[in-house]
């Protein structure tokens, strides 16, 4: 008789029976969150606007605060995580680590801020990967300054629909397809990455100074209208706060991996390690290789001041060369990082509508919660996700400020469904809790508090308006619509949700009574 997977064991023991394929590896598990995080796709977009806001130094060194404290986030999940692998990871650890008395409004949370953040990933991927798609075509038609073609906002929209309808088809086909899809990303991303990291200064005619790179703190009132220097210093990391997270993606794939309650949390550490390290080595490369900081935000210049990491990459290349074919190439690997991102995000917002819907808490769940009956994924909740993010993007033909707005509710939903379970875990009482191999131990409440502190820090300052004065073309309306939608969930909550939805529901009879969860 073959020997059930120790995480398939507590699966079992938490009152879940196995219904998706066990197949993934340590490697792919690995692959599919590094992926979701991805090396360019949060630095590339808001690389310019970080820039502008406090100069580079602030830049350079907010990305080593910033891994700094993503170290304790990714500790307190990585040890939920491994006592609690099942597919609905977030709003399942909330659910059981709150207790019965909050344990229903603690899951009902995290699942629609879980979300909520991850279906606005997908928009975020669709929208930075247009851009760069974007400068690709104005750079193969002649530039800015030349007559090249600058995609205007309907071609743009079409781009954005295109890149979420193309990752909904892939992620209807088996879990393996995309495995595999997201093994190429890995090593797409690696090798990428270290070609852009070594090849961009190397190609620059001219380089900047360590002095500047490290210490140069410059603000641009007259661009940003943001005169006070800590406010332009807080406005500076949020690049950073944007690139590091998604690392719960290894969480969602856990009742898809052997060995899961040790796989998963070591899934979910390398990813944060490789991450911070590559991550840092890109902003240095592009830091290093500008030219001229004041031309970057020029919209006379080659790529219509619209995409800073496009000019610095065609400064380079046309410099040494007289040629943007270089410029070209390593865009396309740029976008290349944010197709694969997309299509990792697609993943895992359909597992967790899956598994929200598996606990009747989505309207229609039996519909959501149906798997492809060939290839055993959860095709329904795929579309639906897709659909919500085609519809996030339509204000794309009228307003200026959409990647704005989606990169904050993303964070927000995406980081704040991460405040719920590690403050769960940091009140419960220690002999309510049923480790898994990896256990923090005492360290457990520091760390905690300090993971919980940060969230809500994170959470605030992507609330803050980004460009002042304030007008319809520069106000951050992310407070708004998530106002507005989280206002609604919990009216549902307290007018009817409350009567009937008790979290993650067992879907197995015979429980081993009084276990600890």
């Amino acid at each position: 008789m073959e020997e059930i997977d120790s995480a398939e064991k507590r699966l079992n023991e938490l009152g879940y029976k196995q219904e998706l394929r066990r197949k993934m590896t340590l490697f792919k598990t690995l692959a599919i969150s590094f992926s979701t995080m991805t090396l360019f796709t949060g630095i590339t977009p808001l690389y310019g606007p970080s820039l502008l806001y406090a100069g580079p130094a602030t830049l350079v060194w907010g990305w080593v605060i910033v891994s700094f404290f993503t170290w304790f986030v990714g500790f307190a999940m990585a040890e939920i995580c491994s006592s609690f692998p099942t597919t609905g990871s977030l709003y399942f650890w909330a659910a059981h680590l709150a207790g019965p008395k909050w344990g229903p409004f603690a899951s009902w949370c995290c699942a629609w801020l879980e979300t909520i953040g991850l279906i606005a990933g997908i928009g975020t991927q669709a929208y930075a990967g247009s851009q760069t798609l974007q400068s690709i075509i104005l750079l193969c038609t002649g530039t800015n300054k030349n007559g090249g073609y600058l995609a205007p906002r309907w071609l743009f929209l079409c781009m954005y629909m295109g890149l979420t309808i193309i990752w909904a088809v892939l992620n209807t086909f088996a879990l393996e397809v995309i495995a595999y899809i997201d093994i190429i990303s890995i090593w797409w991303q690696v090798i990428g990455g270290l070609v852009i990291v070594i090849l961009l200064p190397l190609v620059s005619l001219t380089r900047q100074s360590a002095s500047y790179v490290f210490t140069s703190f410059e603000t641009a009132p007259e661009s940003t209208g943001i005169s006070s220097k800590p406010y332009a210093a807080i406005l500076a990391l949020l690049v950073s706060q944007y690139s590091l997270y998604g690392y719960d993606a290894a969480a969602h794939l856990t009742e898809e991996t052997k060995g899961a309650d040790k796989n998963g949390p070591i899934a979910i550490l390398a990813s944060i390690g490789i991450i911070s390290l590559f991550g840092w080595a890109y902003i240095l490369a592009l830091t290093f290789s500008i030219q001229d900081p004041a031309y970057l935000f020029d919209t006379s210049n080659e790529t219509a001041g619209v995409f800073v990491p496009a000019q610095i990459l065609y400064d380079a290349f046309y410099g040494r060369y007289q040629s943007s074919t270089g410029a070209i190439i390593l865009l396309f690997i740029i976008w290349g990082s944010f197709f694969f991102g997309g299509l990792s995000i697609t993943t895992s917002a359909a597992r967790v509508v899956y598994a929200l819907s598996r606990d009747k808490g989505v309207p229609f769940s039996q519909i959501w919660r149906k798997l492809h009956p060939k290839h055993k994924v959860p095709s329904n909740a795929v579309w639906l996700c897709a659909a919500i993010c085609i519809l996030m993007g339509l204000p794309i033909l009228k307003v200026n400020v959409v990647f704005t707005a989606i990169a904050s509710i993303c964070t927000i939903g995406w980081v704040g469904g991460y405040a719920v379970p590690i403050f769960a875990r940091l009140v419960m009482e220690e002999k309510n809790f049923n480790p898994g191999p990896f256990y923090l131990g005492r360290a457990r409440r520091p760390v905690c508090l300090v993971a919980f502190l940060w969230i809500c820090y994170t959470c605030s300052v992507f609330l803050l308006p980004t460009y002042y004065p304030i007008t319809w073309n520069t106000f951050n309306y992310a407070p708004v619509a998530l106002g507005v939608g989280l206002g609604l969930i919990m009216l549902w909550w307290a007018v009817d949700a409350r009567k009937w939805f008790k979290g993650p529901v067992r879907n197995i009879d015979n429980i081993i009574p009084n276990i600890k969860v």
